[in-house]
């Protein structure tokens, strides 16, 4: 039997190294590692955990027979038995898991066994001499001969591993450094999201901000124009300047061209005085024409000389005034049909056009739509001295099924009525106004029985809650619940809720779970 025995430990060995000679994904020749364990090996329930370089923490990084993601748990060092491996270097074998007081298990995938029948290896992967992570495994202690063969045949495994683990530190390092760097270009902002297309958004701000560059920002009303056009301003090199705002449709043409390039005494009914004009207000700053859709064909004209000459004349004068102004445009009007149309002058259009930012529209910010209702509750609730902290289930899910016309415009005001109206703690779906209280068209279902609505609110509120507190982690939810995680897939799907929305809240895509 012995023989045998021997025979499985060579055979694992050499399947491992097959595995890890491969070019592949790291993160795959891992798990593949771990399989080949729980195939060759008996393995009930393995993980591999890799240092922070940083801190020394040993994070997870791959498991096989435990329900939990990719640095979700976290070892300090000397906390447990896998801290305590990463810190001394030593490995440790325990005959019977029941007895053992250091045993955290913080992944809870042995809550529900009698660990006294669990035998637990851990052992510390090495690479240069230096610890950079940790493989540990659990088996049935009954099918455990000799714990020093055990740790051995571990070991060597460990040995094997030692170069690919190593990749995978400096990997997930490369990727905290990225992290930070990302952070540290951040442009000063007021802009609040982590959707995908207002980092895009950022990253566009970051590279034309400290230029001369025009800039032309599109979008719906509502969606933020005016924030992008500020944090363009306050990271360039004029941020010491004035930022002089225009909103281009909020005057008549007979006094927009005065309003921009200011007129001389006498220049026409009513200028009883001399009056500089904004461009001339912006000089060494910033302007910023909102709507610039709106401009009268003359005002146009004017408006490419300056772009082409940095050079104006006022309305009644014939002296001509030099300005350095940087020129930052908005509109929510599709000014290449606006040209086609013969509404918009194609030569100012290709100079305004030099750097286009779009803004995207809040229905497609999925992700944001929570982070800046909380943003707006806080905000209101300080300016108004409410006791108001929170969105209850309900008001969030009409938060997110509504597709905002409006945008972010409307969400503030959404918000700010809301918490007027808010009298406890928590904001309440009928403090919503009643547009987002209606179904949209075509989503009205079969009437049901009273009861079985209300059940099955009641049902998802708490599935909802649960989620809420595990931040989206359906098996951590399944057994805050008594239930299993396949009832919490089939209701989640039934219900309709998505988990991932709840992730946002996590400050860090590492949370630590308590032993």
């Amino acid at each position: 039997m012995t023989e045998n025995y021997s025979y499985l430990e060579l055979r694992a060995l050499h399947e491992i190294a097959r595995v890890l000679a491969i070019t592949g994904e790291l993160k795959d020749q891992l798990l593949q590692t771990l399989g080949i364990l729980s195939t060759w090996l008996g393995m009930e329930r393995g993980m591999i955990s890799i240092l922070d370089l940083q801190t020394g923490e040993a994070w997870l990084d791959v498991a096989r027979g435990v329900e939990v993601g990719t640095g979700e748990i976290s070892y300090q060092p000397g906390e447990g038995i896998t801290g305590k491996v990463a810190q001394t270097g030593r490995p440790m074998a325990i005959a019977n898991l029941g007895k053992e007081t250091l045993f955290l298990d913080r992944t809870g995938a042995r809550k529900s066994l009698n660990r006294a029948e669990l035998a637990f290896l851990c052992v510390p992967i090495f690479y240069q001499g230096k610890v950079v992570g940790v493989l540990s495994a659990d088996k049935l202690a009954h099918q455990v001969e000799n714990l020093e063969k055990e740790v051995q045949i571990l070991s060597s495994v460990a040995e094997l591993l030692g170069k690919v683990v190593h990749f995978r530190v400096v990997e997930e390092e490369n990727r905290r450094l990225r992290r930070m760097l990302a952070e540290a270009r951040r442009p000063t902002t007021n802009i609040i999201g982590r959707s995908k297309v207002i980092q895009e958004v950022l990253r566009l701000i970051d590279q034309v901000a400290d230029t001369n560059t025009t800039v032309l920002i599109n979008g719906e009303t509502g969606t933020g124009k005016e924030l992008v056009a500020k944090a363009i301003h306050e990271n360039s090199r004029r941020r010491k300047g004035p930022l002089v705002q225009v909103n281009c449709a909020a005057m008549p043409d007979s006094l927009l061209e005065s309003e921009l390039f200011g007129h001389e005494k006498g220049a026409f009914t009513g200028a009883v005085t001399r009056r500089r004009g904004r461009f001339e207000e912006a000089q060494g700053g910033t302007i910023f024409l909102d709507e610039v859709g709106e401009l009268s064909p003359i005002a146009q004209a004017k408006l490419l000389r300056v772009l082409q000459e940095r050079e104006f004349q006022p309305l009644g004068s014939s002296r001509m005034v030099k300005v350095d102004v940087r020129v930052v445009t908005a509109t929510n009007k599709d000014l290449e049909q606006e040209v086609a149309h013969g509404n918009f002058r194609s030569d100012l259009y290709y100079r305004l056009n030099v750097f286009p930012i779009f803004l995207p529209p809040l229905r497609e910010r999925g992700p944001d739509i929570l982070l800046l209702a909380d943003y707006f509750v806080q905000k209101y609730a300080q300016e108004f001295g409410k006791e108001v902290k929170r969105i209850s289930t309900g008001a969030i899910d009409m938060l997110m099924s509504y597709h905002w016309p409006g945008n972010v415009r409307e969400l503030e005001n959404c918000i700010e009525r809301a918490v007027l109206l808010a009298t406890g703690e928590a904001i309440d779906a009928w403090h919503l106004p009643p547009t987002l209280q209606m179904k949209p068209t075509g989503t009205q279902s079969v009437s049901r029985g009273k009861l079985e609505a209300l059940v099955s609110a009641f049902e998802r509120d708490l599935i909802t809650d649960a989620l809420k507190d595990v931040h989206g982690n359906q098996s951590q939810a399944a057994r805050l619940l008594g239930t299993t995680k396949r009832i919490i897939q089939y209701k989640v799907e039934k219900y309709g809720v998505d988990p991932k929305r709840f992730r946002t809240k996590l400050s860090s895509g590492k949370a630590r779970a308590k032993a």
